[in-house]
């Protein structure tokens, strides 16, 4: 199969989709590997590593697109990309379609066959190309909460360590997977006051365990919520249904009753953000104010640590990567249901449940499409 590896353009996305190390596993495996010129470095590999790895480097995005059979990406192809989508081309990235219409219509016109690394399964159920993503924005989101925390962007001004006779800060956290779970191991590290809810119980349970009484566990009612950001200084935003738009968890209304200065760091901005005001930002303008909160919803907060996000997301997607070039999607479909979860679009119809109900657009199973 020919493979295509084109530069990610949107804004502040450093990260790439494929490293020279992937790039030599393809050729290996007795694919062609092409890659859009400077593709990787932003993430620190120079177009020479590729080669030197087997890929042939082209001079622009609209090479890739028109020669490869495969697209291999981080990010979901933006506007401007959508004129490269095509008929019996796979599209191979994180998609987030149930946050975005026009995506998922332009997929659809185009018949393009997009797999999507957040709805890839495992045995165990878990999403294994969703997790190193996942546990980044998880630690950043509290290092960002912090810094946007300062006075000099808006802030309450309170350092969430605290010092010896000042109250440390307080943290929240919506949601108890790999993001809130990480966002709660740095929080605690830093010394903060934290609460993190959910509404599995042996989840909370296990935190709990972990954690003790280094943190406060609350079970997930609209109550619950609005008592704990009241009284906080960050609150994070970690609720994620896989393939569905996320639940606004904190409505505009509920901001009248937290402190004016107190920072919301939205994780879930992908799939439609857990804050009813969310809006995605970028990393060049960060945050907005609204109501008096400081609102942090970059929608691809890795991108800010391109070196570090794409190698682990790519430790994950190699794998999966490999299975779909060597059978072809309708191979890899019919051969491996983790993949078969991953497939969101197909010949023109819709193969992801949650995407189909969340648009009211008509539902095809994967088996189906190919």
């Amino acid at each position: 199969m020919i493979v295509g590896l084109v530069k990610e353009i949107k804004n502040q996305e450093s990260r790439v989709g494929l490293t020279p190390s992937g790039t030599a596993a393809y050729v290996a495996a007795g694919h062609k590997v092409l890659i859009e010129t400077h593709a990787g470095e932003g993430s620190g590999f120079a177009d020479g590593e590729y080669q030197s790895a087997g890929g042939q480097i082209l001079p622009s995005a609209g090479d890739v697109w028109d020669a490869a059979q495969m697209i291999v990406k981080v990010k979901e192809p933006v506007e401007s990309e959508y004129a490269y989508l095509k008929e019996n081309q796979i599209v191979y990235t994180y998609l987030h379609l149930a946050a975005d219409k026009p995506l998922t219509d332009a997929l659809l016109k185009a018949k393009t066959q997009a797999l999507a690394y957040e709805t890839i399964t495992d045995a165990s159920g878990a999403l294994p190309c969703l997790a190193p993503m996942s546990t980044i924005a998880g630690r950043m989101a509290v290092a960002e909460g912090a810094k946007y925390l300062e006075t000099t962007f808006g802030g309450r001004g309170v350092l969430l360590a605290g010092v010896p006779g000042v109250e440390q800060g307080k943290v929240v956290i919506i949601g108890a997977g790999t993001v809130g779970m990480e966002a709660c191991k740095i929080a605690v590290g830093l010394g903060a006051q934290v609460t993190i809810i959910d509404i599995n119980l042996k989840r909370l349970a296990y935190l709990d365990d972990i954690f003790g009484n280094k943190i406060q566990t609350l079970y997930s009612t609209p109550a619950n919520i609005r008592a704990a950001i009241s009284e906080a200084d960050i609150v994070v935003g970690a609720v994620l249904i896989p393939g569905k738009k996320a639940p606004h968890l904190v409505e505009k209304a509920d901001l009248a009753f937290m402190k004016k200065g107190s920072v919301l760091v939205d994780v879930a901005v992908d799939q439609g953000g857990c804050f009813e005001t969310t809006r995605a930002t970028t990393h060049q303008e960060p945050t907005f104010i609204d109501s008096g909160i400081v609102h942090y919803c970059v929608a691809n907060m890795p991108g800010a640590v391109a070196r570090t996000a794409t190698l682990a997301l790519t430790n994950t997607t190699l794998t999966p990567g490999l299975k779909i070039a060597s059978r072809g999607i309708a191979g890899a479909v019919r051969t491996d249901e983790h993949l078969r979860n991953g497939l969101n679009t197909c010949n023109g119809y819709c193969t992801y449940k949650g995407v189909a109900e969340t648009f009211g657009i008509p539902y095809v199973s994967a088996l189906e499409a190919v």
